[in-house]
C-alpha cells in the first residue's frame, strides 16, 4: 500500500511543476511587510508583488512561483474564537501561488491549475467543480470548450464571490475558483439543491485554488478600463489542497499538525481517550505554536500594539488552552522545538534562529504564567459579584484591569467569559478604556490608513502618468536639483496656483529628497521658482511612486509647471547619514556581543539623535553595556 504524499512533498511538487513552466522561484517574504504600512503581516502570496502588480516596479521575470508564510487574525473567516473549534481555521498559513506580470492570462493559468491537481496531485476530475464571474465569457469558454468540462459544473457567479480588488482604485478583475467536492455524505446544509452555487457554507465543498485574473484599472468614479498588461495572481492554500491529497477532512489531522499534535500528547503523557476529551485545546496548541514560532522567526517581539500585540495574545490564548488542557508548567517553547524540526527544511530561517525563538517563546510564556492564577482568581470574583447584580455583561474598564494588571489580552478575557461563565463582555467600553490609557501616557495605537485620503493620491499618480510624467526619485545623486512642480494640492484638493503663507502639498518631476524608511526620517529643504520660495518640512510616499513634498509657500505664488530648483538641507542630511551609519556600526556589535539572533526591531535616524530597537529576549548586563559601547 503506498503512502500519500507528505506536505513538504506536496509543498516542492507545486514549486517544481511551475518552475518547468518558466516561473521564477521566489523565496516566501517575511510575515512583516517590507512595502505595505496599512498590513500588520503579510496575509497573500501577492503582497510582496503588489508593487509590480501596480507598475511602480520591474523585476527581472514575467512569471514566478511561491510558497508564502501567510498570517490572518481578523476578518470574516479568520475570527480568532473559531482557531480550535473549526477544522480549518488557522492564524498562520500557506498561501502557494503562481503570478504573471503581463505573460500569461486566463488560459494558462486555468491549464497550469487543472493540470497540476489533476495529472501532477491525482485528483479525481469528477470531484472537481469551477466558477467563473457571471460576466466573464472567456474563463466560462476556457474552462468548457477548451479544457472540455462540462458546462453543469462550471457555475456563474456575481461579484461578492468572483471578483477581486486591490482597494476601491487601482487593479482589479474577475476570478475563477476551484472546488473540491467530499462527496454528499458530508453535505451540512440540507438542500436539495446542493452546490458550490449556494454559497451557503456546505461542508461538503472545499475552495481549494483562486485564480485572480487582473484586467481592469478602477478610477474613482468606479469606471474600469482594460489594463495594458493584465496579469494573473493565484492562490491556493497548502492546509487545504494537503487535507484533500492526503484525503483528511480536517486539516488537524494531516502531517503538518499531526506531529505538533503528537509531541502536545507525548508531553502531557494523556492517552488516545484523553487527549480526544481535548481536541480544540490540541488544535489551539497547533496552529497557535506554529504561529508564534514563525513570528518570532521574523523577528516579531511581544509587546502591547500592532503585530507585536498579536505575537502575545496568540502566545497567551496558547497558554491558556495549555492549563485547560493539563499543562502544569511553560510548554510551548518544546511545541516550538517540533514545528522548527518538522518546517525547517524548507524554512531555514527557523534552524538559524532556532535558540533565539525558543528563549523569546520560553521567557514570555513564564512572564504570563506569573500573574495568570491571580487573574483567573480575579475573574472569577468579578463575574460572581456581576452574577449577583443580575448582570451578565463584564464593563470594558473592568475588561481593561484585568490587560493592565494581569496581563489579559482582550480576545483571551472574551474566550473566558464566554467559555467558562456564559458572559459577554463590553467590548466598546473596553476600547474608550484602551484610548483613554493611551491618551494618558503618550503612546500610540497601530496606525490606520485613510483609504479616502489614499484615493486622492492614487487618483493623482494616475492623472499624472496618463499625462506621460515620469516621477523620479532620486535622493542619492546629491542635494540639489533643477526640476518641474508638477502639481499641487492644498486642503486635499488640486490647484493650479498657491500663493504666500499657504499650507501645500506639491509634487516634482525629479526630487532629491529622501523619503522617511526604514526609520531615518525624511530630509527638509528649499524649493525655489521664478519670484517664489516654499519651505519643505516634510516629504512623504502616500503611494507607490508618488513623492509628496510638504511645507508653506514662504514667498510669491507657485504655480503648476513652473522651473524648480530642489535644495536639501545639506548639513542636516549629513547629520543623519552620520546618525544611519552609526545604527549599523551599533547593530553589528550587538550581535558581536550577544549573538547572531540580533535582528533590528526598529529605529529612529534623526539628523540630532538616534535609536536602535533590537530583539534580544534579555536585558543588556553591564558588561555587556560595557563592552558594545
Amino acid at each position: 500500500m503506498t503512502h500519500p504524499p507528505t506536505s513538504a512533498e506536496i509543498r516542492q511538487k507545486f514549486l517544481d511543476y511551475f518552475r518547468q513552466q518558466g516561473h521564477a522561484i521566489i523565496a516566501s517574504s517575511s510575515l512583516i511587510p517590507g512595502n505595505d504600512p496599512t498590513l500588520l503581516f503579510t496575509n497573500a502570496g501577492m503582497v510582496q508583488f503588489k508593487d509590480t502588480f501596480l507598475g511602480l516596479e520591474k523585476r527581472d521575470y514575467t512569471r514566478a512561483a511561491t510558497a508564502q508564510k501567510c498570517m490572518r487574525v481578523a476578518g470574516k473567516h479568520n475570527d480568532l474564537e473559531n482557531v480550535g473549534p473549526s477544522p480549518r481555521h488557522h492564524t498562520f498559513f500557506e498561501m502557494l501561488g503562481n503570478f504573471s506580470f503581463g505573460d500569461y492570462f486566463k488560459r494558462d493559468a486555468i491549464r497550469f491549475a487543472y493540470d497540476l491537481l489533476v495529472n501532477g496531485y491525482g485528483l479525481d476530475p469528477q470531484r472537481l467543480y469551477y466558477t467563473v464571474h457571471t460576466s466573464d465569457d472567456e474563463a466560462f469558454d476556457i474552462w468548457t470548450k477548451e479544457m472540455g468540462i462540462d458546462p453543469a459544473r462550471v457555475y456563474r457567479m456575481g461579484d461578492k464571490t468572483n471578483f477581486w480588488q486591490m482597494a476601491d482604485v487601482g487593479p482589479c478583475g474577475p476570478t475563477s475558483e476551484i472546488h473540491y467536492d467530499w462527496g454528499e455524505e458530508f453535505c451540512t446544509c440540507g438542500e436539495p439543491d446542493c452546490s458550490v452555487l449556494l454559497d451557503n457554507g456546505c461542508d461538503r465543498w472545499l475552495e481549494i485554488w483562486n485564480l485572480v485574473f487582473m484586467q481592469f484599472n478602477q478610477d474613482a468614479s468606479g469606471a474600469r478600463e482594460p489594463l495594458p498588461a493584465p496579469g494573473v495572481d493565484t492562490g491556493m492554500g497548502l492546509e487545504r489542497i494537503v487535507s484533500v491529497v492526503q484525503n483528511k477532512r480536517s486539516n488537524y489531522e494531516t502531517d503538518l499538525f499531526t506531529p505538533i499534535m503528537a509531541r502536545t500528547q507525548e508531553l502531557l503523557g494523556h492517552s488516545d481517550e484523553e487527549a480526544a476529551r481535548h481536541t480544540i485545546a490540541y488544535r489551539v496548541i497547533a496552529d497557535h505554536g506554529r504561529a508564534v514560532t514563525f513570528m518570532v522567526g521574523d523577528g516579531v517581539m511581544p509587546g502591547n500594539e500592532g503585530r507585536e500585540y498579536v505575537l502575545r495574545l496568540i502566545l497567551r490564548r496558547a497558554a491558556r488552552y495549555g492549563r485547560l488542557a493539563g499543562f502544569t508548567e511553560p510548554f510551548l517553547a518544546r511545541i516550538a522545538e517540533t514545528v522548527i524540526d518538522e518546517m525547517g527544511g524548507h524554512y531555514t530561517e527557523l534552524v538559524a534562529r532556532r535558540q533565539f525563538i525558543l528563549n523569546v517563546i520560553q521567557q514570555e510564556e513564564e512572564r504570563f504564567l506569573r500573574t495568570f492564577e491571580n487573574g483567573l482568581h480575579r475573574f472569577k470574583e468579578l463575574v460572581e459579584r456581576l452574577k449577583a447584580e443580575g448582570k451578565t455583561e463584564i464593563p470594558g474598564d473592568e475588561v481593561f484591569k484585568l490587560h493592565a494588571t494581569y496581563g489579559f489580552p482582550f480576545h483571551l478575557s472574551r474566550d473566558i467569559a464566554a467559555e467558562e461563565y456564559n458572559f459577554t463582555v463590553d467590548e466598546a467600553g473596553f476600547r474608550r478604556a484602551m484610548q483613554r490609557h493611551s491618551e494618558i501616557s503618550g503612546s500610540g495605537i497601530f496606525r490606520q490608513i485613510d483609504e479616502a485620503t489614499l484615493s486622492i493620491y492614487a487618483r493623482l499618480l494616475d492623472d499624472l502618468k496618463a499625462a506621460g510624467h515620469e516621477l523620479v526619485y532620486d535622493p542619492y545623486s546629491g542635494t540639489h536639483r533643477q526640476t518641474t512642480l508638477l502639481a499641487i494640492l492644498r486642503d486635499g484638493e488640486r490647484v493650479e496656483a498657491a500663493g504666500e503663507g499657504y499650507k501645500v502639498e506639491v509634487v516634482l518631476a525629479e526630487t532629491p529628497f529622501y523619503v522617511e524608511a526604514g526609520g531615518q526620517v525624511s530630509d527638509t529643504g528649499l524649493l525655489r521658482g521664478d519670484g517664489w520660495e516654499m519651505v519643505v518640512n516634510d516629504v512623504r510616499r502616500p503611494v507607490g511612486g508618488l513623492v509628496v513634498h510638504y511645507g508653506h509657500i514662504r514667498r510669491g505664488t507657485a504655480r503648476t509647471g513652473d522651473p524648480v530648483t530642489a535644495d536639501v538641507d545639506a548639513d542636516r542630511r549629513l547629520n543623519i547619514m552620520r546618525n544611519h551609519t552609526a545604527t549599523h556600526l551599533l547593530h553589528a556589535h550587538l550581535r558581536r556581543v550577544l549573538g547572531k539572533h540580533v535582528a533590528q526591531a526598529g529605529s529612529l535616524v534623526a539628523p540630532d539623535r538616534l535609536r536602535f530597537d533590537f530583539s534580544h529576549p534579555d536585558p543588556l548586563t553591564p558588561d555587556q553595556l560595557r563592552e558594545v559601547e
